[in-house]
C-alpha cells in the first residue's frame, strides 16, 4: 500500500471513531438527562453533575519563555501551537497528550520558585508514563537531576514508580505508571466522568456510580 493510501486509511479511520463516540457521548447523556444525575446523601444538598470535559492547560511563568519552550519539547515532547495574537504579553502555548501548557513571561522573579529541591509532597504536575525506564534514561542522557521513588500498595498488590525533576523555573514534574492504581471514590456524591479518547486508569465501580463522556 502506498504512503498515501495508508495515511488517507488512517485518517478514514480516525473519523470513524471519532463519529461513533460522539454519537455514544450524546446517547449517554440522554440516558443521563432521562434519569437524573442528582444525588442526595445526609445532610448533603442534590449535586448536579457539571457540564466539565477535561483539563485544558496548565499554566506557568517563565524567566525565560524561550528556554522553557526547549524544556517542554525537547524533554517532554510537547508542541508548540500558535498563540490567539489578543494574547499581547510575551508567552507561548505547547501541547501534547491532551493537554496544554501555557507559559507567561514573569515580569517578577519573587513570583518564580526560589529553589529547585525535589521534594514529592509539594506542588507539581503529573504525567502518565507506559514506559518508565526509558523516560530515566532520557532524563540521564540530559544531564538532568532527579529523584526516583517506589511506592508499595499492600492493600492492592500494586507498585507505583515515580520521577520527579524540576523544569527550568523550578517547577516540579513527575513521571509515573499511576494507572497500576484503580479509581476507587471516597465519597459516595457525585460521578467519575472517563472520557472514552482519552487514557483512564481501571475504575471497579457499579454502573450506577460512573459516568463516560
Amino acid at each position: 500500500m502506498e504512503k498515501e493510501d495508508v495515511m488517507e486509511a488512517r485518517a478514514e479511520a480516525n473519523v470513524e471513531v471519532k463519529n461513533t463516540s460522539t454519537t455514544t457521548n450524546q446517547e449517554m447523556r440522554d440516558d443521563q438527562k432521562k434519569h437524573g444525575d442528582d444525588h442526595e446523601d445526609g445532610d448533603h444538598n442534590k449535586h448536579q453533575q457539571l457540564p466539565l470535559m477535561a483539563l485544558n492547560h496548565v499554566s506557568r511563568l517563565c524567566r525565560k519563555v524561550e528556554e522553557s519552550i526547549n524544556f517542554y519539547t525537547k524533554v517532554l515532547g510537547f508542541v508548540r501551537i500558535e498563540r490567539p495574537p489578543a494574547f499581547d504579553f510575551d508567552g507561548a502555548w505547547l501541547f501534547n497528550y491532551g493537554v496544554g501548557i501555557h507559559l507567561v513571561q514573569s515580569e517578577d522573579e519573587e513570583r518564580l520558585p526560589e529553589t529547585h529541591d525535589l521534594d514529592p509532597m509539594d506542588n507539581h504536575i503529573s504525567f502518565q508514563c507506559e514506559d518508565m525506564k526509558a523516560i530515566e534514561e532520557k532524563l540521564k542522557e540530559l544531564n538532568m537531576k532527579y529523584m526516583k521513588r517506589t511506592v508499595a500498595d499492600d492493600k492492592n498488590g500494586t507498585v507505583i514508580d515515580q520521577l520527579f525533576f524540576s523544569d527550568p523555573d523550578g517547577f516540579m514534574i513527575e513521571i509515573c505508571n499511576c494507572e497500576n492504581l484503580k479509581l476507587v471514590p471516597a465519597d459516595s456524591i457525585g460521578k467519575l466522568r472517563l472520557q472514552f479518547d482519552r487514557h483512564n486508569p481501571p475504575v471497579e465501580l457499579d454502573d450506577g456510580n460512573k459516568d463516560h463522556n
